[in-house]
């Protein structure tokens, strides 16, 4: 799992963590815990990384961005102020965390602020940055319709959604037809539950999507939009660019 809108009202551990790294340098890691796979640690200095130090997805999906840019699930704001700083583009960052927020515009973001995608209306934009595993706001596979119709909503014309995600079949056993035996408590092996906890905080359980290249696209193409498969990567993610196709008059 990694960072994106996740916390919850009045737990907000991406943002005490963030903080307590910025204006403490406390070094103490976030702890990710999933019903279904042993616990996990997200080292908070990792959120704070620089462009050289990014993922080579991460790389190519800043710099495939254009226009006005919406970064969602912004984090301590590394990708948005590469964006801002090196490639001078007009950029508006989210997350649920109203302390990485906070954070984020000690750092330097012009416009930062502490709101949920789903909540963002009536404002356009030419690029739609998802990263860190970006389908994971997602939730569920049911929700994907929801996802597409709020990204068309705050598209401008010729605009594109560049998101990343990773396939987790590769963490479960084939069988002989090519089939995955998972012992999960969801239809898709990507559908997830964690939780976080940093230091006496604990965050409640919240879902979280992992959605392979071909199940995303099947999604794309149902919902109106382009799919194309942009770079992948060295743990079986990978970053596509969607794009909503025009309507055909009648």
């Amino acid at each position: 799992m990694k960072k994106q809108q996740s916390d919850k009202a009045g737990k907000d551990i991406f943002g005490t963590a963030i903080k307590a790294f910025y204006y403490q340098q406390d070094p103490t890691e976030i702890t990710v815990h999933s019903p279904d796979f042993d616990d996990d640690i997200i080292e908070v200095s990792y959120l704070f990384r620089d462009f050289k130090s990014m993922p080579v997805i991460e790389r190519k999906a800043l710099q495939l961005c254009s226009g006005r840019v919406l970064d969602i699930g912004c984090g301590a704001g590394s990708h948005a102020l590469y964006l801002q700083n090196t490639r001078n583009l007009s950029v508006t960052a989210i997350d649920i965390s109203e302390g990485a927020i906070e954070v984020a515009i000690e750092r330097g973001l012009q416009d930062a602020r502490n709101l949920n995608f789903f909540e963002l209306n009536d404002e356009k934009f030419d690029t739609l940055l998802f990263l860190m595993n970006g389908s994971g706001i997602i939730g569920k596979l049911k929700h994907l319709d929801r996802f597409f119709d709020h990204c068309r909503s705050l598209l401008k014309p010729g605009g594109k959604v560049l998101i990343d995600s990773s396939d987790l079949r590769y963490l479960f056993d084939e069988d002989e037809d090519g089939g995955i035996w998972v012992e999960m408590n969801s239809d898709y092996y990507g559908e997830l539950q964690f939780s976080l906890s940093y230091k006496n905080e604990v965050s409640d359980p919240f879902n979280w999507l992992y959605i392979d290249f071909k199940l995303l696209s099947i999604a794309a193409a149902k919902a109106g939009f382009s799919c194309i498969l942009i770079q992948e990567g060295e743990h079986y993610d990978y970053l596509a660019e969607l794009k909503p196709r025009a309507v055909k008059e009648k």
